[in-house]
């Protein structure tokens, strides 16, 4: 049975009913989203390569790309993130702050001449594994909105029983877990020396977790204390496809033309286990104290835990890429990508998901991105930069719930072999409402800012 936001009421207990977990409009859409990741030269010109190729990365956003090569290499990447989540409920700010490691991206080109076609004079055969989405962070809330939501003790047999209206405190712990990883299989080809074309077929890893924690404290006006304790949790995976078509054209010695259709992706089974259950009066583990009484009331003593296993299929935005490039020789270059995802043609299924595909169509819209990026040269030493934006696909969103970023980097060639860094910096903003279904409770406000250093080792084959 599907997980949903508002939950029947325990049979005589007057607790509250919601779920701080987020709800599947929500997974849909970060499961949708791309963090614009991959080697340290892409990272450090923001992914804008759609016209470009030459970088084992650049595939999953052209699968033209891997013809632009004229040899044979591998590359792999390792980055480090730092994220800062300043949350701030009811005027209190609390800052959080947390460090991750990822080997980020692996991939490898393989390029073959033709001697034998005068029309199509090169092939190359392309893999590239990287982390498309890494879910790690976490967050805390503190503060106050003075509405109490715990406001009796399960087991007061008195009649009538204390109420425990005054608002003390509320506090939110959110931690996430997983990724999302992308394989990239493509081959391309070069038609005329000025034409490059290319496909791919692209699979996904899905593996996410959520835990949070709500702790609230009231008072009865007497001196009398409620504290309260609610978990919830969910594990997810799953596993998906979708296909890439592209192609690159040299329209001069120095102006490129880029443009690539990447299919939906196509979610097959995603599997969700979750202490959030809807048929036997369990929303997740609540443990309840108060002062005036030595017992603690735990809605899974006995070993009764609750669990409940659902799975579901996600179709997520088709998305298409437009993009320019322009060469100055051996010197440098810069280029430029715009890319428009559907969000409004989401889709949820092998459930009842009437709700949530009635919002993708009605609250959602269709999202641009836009990556600039340049790099030159200074014979064996490569300098970057870059910059990426990313429109929020609500349509209630402000400006500062879009992505903004930009980008630096430099690379330096020994023979065969190059070593390439990266520096990315991202922002927005975003609410999260962990009182869903009490009108009276306004969101918490999170201001987010990743850091990520990336480094790439690559080696002509």
């Amino acid at each position: 049975m599907k997980k949903v936001t508002l939950i029947v009421l325990f049979c005589t207990l007057s607790l509250p009913i919601f779920s701080q977990s987020m709800g599947y409009e929500d997974l849909s859409l970060l499961f949708s989203r791309d963090n614009n990741t991959g080697s340290a030269r892409y990272n450090a010109m923001s992914g804008a390569f759609g016209a470009l190729g030459g970088d084992v990365s650049a595939i999953k956003v052209n699968p033209a790309s891997g013809a632009i090569f004229n040899n044979s290499l591998f590359s792999t990447s390792a980055n480090t993130r730092t994220t800062d989540i300043n949350s701030t409920f009811y005027n209190n700010t609390t800052t959080n702050q947390e460090e991750y490691f990822d080997f980020s991206q692996a991939g490898a080109v393989f390029v073959y001449k033709s001697y034998s076609n005068d029309d199509w004079s090169k092939f190359a055969f392309s893999f590239n594994y990287s982390i498309r989405n890494n879910y790690n962070a976490n967050f805390i809330t503190n503060g106050n909105s003075g509405f109490a939501t715990f406001v009796e003790f399960p087991l007061d047999n008195a009649t009538p029983t204390t109420q425990y209206t005054n608002a003390e405190s509320q506090q939110f712990i959110n931690t996430y877990k997983g990724e999302l990883a992308e394989y990239n299989f493509a081959i391309s080809g070069v038609y005329q020396n000025d034409l490059y074309v290319g496909a791919s077929i692209n699979t996904y890893d899905l593996k996410f977790s959520q835990q949070s924690i709500l702790r609230e404290q009231n008072n009865d006006g007497n001196g009398n204390t409620l504290n309260a304790k609610f978990y919830q949790e969910n594990f997810t995976s799953g596993t998906g496809f979708s296909i890439g078509l592209g192609a690159i054209y040299k329209a001069t010695n120095n102006l490129r033309l880029g443009f690539s259709y990447q299919t939906p992706t196509w979610f097959t089974e995603i599997n969700e286990d979750s202490n959030i259950v809807n048929n036997d009066g369990f929303f997740g583990d609540t443990e309840i104290e108060v002062s005036n009484d030595n017992t603690i009331y735990d809605n899974t003593s006995g070993n009764n835990f609750p669990s409940q296993n659902f799975s579901y299929k996600l179709k997520t935005p088709a998305k298409t890429t437009a993009s320019i490039a322009y060469v100055f020789g051996k010197n440098g270059l810069i280029s430029a990508d715009y890319t428009v995802n559907n969000y409004k043609k989401m889709n949820l299924s092998n459930g009842d998901f009437t709700n949530e595909n009635q919002f993708f169509n009605d609250q959602l819209k269709n999202a641009y991105t836009l990556n600039i990026g340049t790099e030159w040269r200074f014979k064996a030493l490569s300098l970057r930069g870059g910059y990426h934006y990313q429109e929020s696909p609500d349509t209630n969103a402000i400006s500062s719930d879009n992505i903004k970023g930009y980008s630096y980097g430099a690379g330096y060639t020994f023979g065969n072999t190059k070593l390439d860094f990266s520096y990315q910096n991202k922002s927005n903003t975003q609410l999260y409402n962990f009182y869903p279904q009490y009108n009276q409770v306004n969101a918490a406000e999170l201001d987010i800012d990743n850091r990520i250093i990336t480094a790439t080792l690559t080696f002509n084959l």
